[in-house]
């Protein structure tokens, strides 16, 4: 499952990212309205999560040009605003619910479910890399459309969703290592290097190119 999430708030939108990969969704994080509009623009997702007072174009009106192009994807409006108009200005705009700051990440996750179950949205473990391929986080399984899936261990799969949370740039060894390994782990390039190669040969060399002297770019076919 696909979130875009629009939050300007750096701690805030660091702890929302987290929760959500670690929950295994793949999320957009964009820091201002316009950032926004342009990942609508070239992507598709299945959830928008929207701060409203951000900068750019506010929220309201990221999800008004949304809905002028017939874009339909449910939409969760995250605000500290308390006043009743600015509650009509987002079910006017198109939103199916609001969550008010302060909240708990668990008061997230229950709306998101509400609306998985309202619109029928696949599981959020299931990812769809391309037309052929599908990755099962949870179950850590590649699903090929004309072949037997393909188990992984847990390290491969964290460095496959790593990757899907951040197609098409290069990402540092250092910075796999810092988000895959526990801070009392300390993993040689030789080990990545490992996890690399096992992952190539189920996914196909050619999705993850080597950037030398810089790490690993994902990028799918």
């Amino acid at each position: 499952m696909k979130i875009l999430l629009l939050e300007d708030d750096p701690i805030l939108s660091d702890l929302m990212y987290d929760h959500l990969t670690e929950s295994g969704y793949v999320v957009t994080l964009c820091m201002d309205g316009d950032a926004a509009v342009e990942a609508i623009d070239s992507g598709t997702f299945d959830l928008f999560i929207f701060d409203i007072n951000v900068p750019g174009r506010n929220g309201l009106d990221v999800l008004k040009d949304a809905r002028d192009f017939q874009k339909n994807t449910p939409a969760i409006f995250i605000t500290a605003y308390q006043d009743i108009d600015h509650l009509r200005q987002g079910f006017t705009a198109g939103c199916d619910d609001y969550i008010k700051k302060p909240f708990e990440l668990e008061e997230l996750d229950e709306r998101i479910n509400n609306l998985k179950k309202r619109y029928h949205i696949e599981d959020e473990n299931l990812i769809t890399i391309d037309e052929t391929l599908q990755f099962d986080f949870m179950k850590r399984r590649l699903l090929f459309k004309n072949k037997d899936a393909v188990s992984l261990s847990l390290k491969e799969a964290k460095i496959l969703h790593y990757f899907l949370n951040h197609p098409d740039r290069v990402i540092s060894t250092d910075e796999l290592m810092q988000n895959i390994w526990d801070y009392d782990e300390f993993p040689s390039d030789a080990t990545l290097r490992v996890y690399i190669k096992n992952l190539r040969q189920s996914l196909g060399k050619d999705m993850i190119r080597t950037v030398r002297g810089l790490g690993y770019s994902f990028e799918s076919k």
